[in-house]
C-alpha cells in the first residue's frame, strides 16, 4: 500500500470520527434540552398540586366559620389537618419522584371529592337553617300555618337523612378476580382452577361510621347458580346465598381486602360473575371467563 493510499484512508477515518463526534454532541445536547423541559414540567405540575392543596386547607378554614355543628366541625378539622399533612408531604417530595407524585395526585383527587361533599352538606344545612328561621317567624303569625311548615320541614329532614345515608355507603374499588391452579399460579383452563382469589379496596369514606363490617361475596357460575359457601344474608328484602364471608375492621380509610374460594365442585367453561355486598348494599362486582 503506497503512501498516498494510507493518507487517503487516514483522511476518511478522520472525517468519519469528526462526524461521529459531532453527531454524539448534537444528540447529547438535544437529550439534555428534553430532560430540562421534562424537569420544568414536573416542577410546574408539583407547584399546581401544592397550590390546590393549600387552597383546600383555606376552604376548610372558611367553612368552619359558616357552621355551628360540633360533629361537622370535628370532621372539617380532621380533613383540614389531613390536607395540611399531604401538602407537607408534597413539599418534601422531589418533582422527579414519579411514584410519590402519582400517589399524592390520587390523594388530591380524593380530597377534591370529599371537599365537594362538605360544600354540598354545608350549603344544605345553611339553606335548612334559613328555612327554619323563616318558618319560626311564621309560627308567631299562625298556628295552622306553623303546623304545615313543620310537616314540610320533617319531609326535608328525612330527605337530607337519606342523602347522608347514601353518602355513607361503602364502595369496592380496584376489584381483581384471579383463578389459581394447584401450584398457586394463574389458571388458564377451567379444569385447572383450584381456587378463586378476589381482591379489592373498600374506598375511603369520611361519612361512613367506623367499626366492624361483614363483607359477603357471591360467585355465580355461567348457569346462574351460586358457588356455595354455606350461608345466606339479607339484601333488599331477599335472602341470598353467599360464596365467601369476611369480617373486617373499617376506620373510614381505604382498606384492602382479599378473599378466597376453594373449588369444591365441578366448574364449566363460561363467565363467572362476582358481586360484593356490605351493610345491605351491593358495593361492586366483576367477572372472569374461561373458554374451556
Amino acid at each position: 500500500m503506497n503512501k498516498k493510499t494510507i493518507i487517503a484512508i487516514l483522511a476518511i477515518i478522520l472525517v468519519l470520527l469528526t462526524a461521529g463526534v459531532a453527531y454524539l454532541t448534537y444528540n447529547l445536547r438535544e437529550q439534555k434540552q428534553v430532560n430540562e423541559e421534562m424537569v420544568k414540567l414536573a416542577e410546574m405540575d408539583k407547584r399546581e398540586m401544592e397550590n390546590e392543596y393549600a387552597d383546600f386547607a383555606r376552604q376548610y378554614n372558611e367553612m368552619k366559620t359558616q357552621i355551628n355543628n360540633d360533629s361537622l366541625m370535628a370532621q372539617l378539622e380532621r380533613e383540614q389537618q389531613r390536607t395540611q399533612e399531604l401538602l407537607e408531604e408534597l413539599q418534601r417530595t422531589k418533582a422527579n419522584d414519579a411514584a410519590e407524585i402519582a400517589r399524592l395526585k390520587k390523594e388530591l383527587a380524593t380530597m377534591r371529592q370529599v371537599l365537594k361533599s362538605f360544600v354540598a352538606e354545608i350549603d344544605s344545612l345553611n339553606r335548612l337553617n334559613t328555612q327554619l328561621a323563616s318558618e319560626n317567624e311564621g309560627l308567631r303569625q299562625s298556628n295552622a300555618q306553623a303546623q304545615q311548615q313543620i310537616t314540610d320541614l320533617s319531609t326535608e329532614k328525612e330527605s337530607l337523612s337519606d342523602k347522608v345515608a347514601i353518602a355513607a355507603q361503602l364502595d369496592a374499588t380496584a376489584i381483581s378476580i384471579q383463578a389459581k391452579n394447584k401450584k398457586g399460579k394463574e389458571a388458564k383452563k377451567v379444569a385447572d382452577v383450584k381456587k378463586f382469589q378476589i381482591s379489592f379496596n373498600i374506598a375511603r369514606n369520611v361519612t361512613a361510621a367506623a367499626g366492624n363490617r361483614t363483607i359477603y361475596v357471591r360467585i355465580t357460575k355461567p348457569t346462574g347458580e351460586v358457588l356455595n359457601g354455606g350461608g345466606t344474608f339479607h339484601y333488599e328484602n331477599r335472602t341470598l346465598e353467599y360464596s365467601i364471608r369476611k369480617d373486617i375492621e373499617y376506620n373510614g380509610e381505604e382498606t384492602p381486602v382479599t378473599v378466597y374460594w376453594d373449588v369444591t365442585e365441578m366448574l364449566v367453561a363460561g363467565q363467572y360473575r362476582v358481586a360484593i355486598f356490605a351493610d345491605g348494599n351491593n358495593i361492586g362486582g366483576g367477572s372472569i371467563s374461561f373458554d374451556k
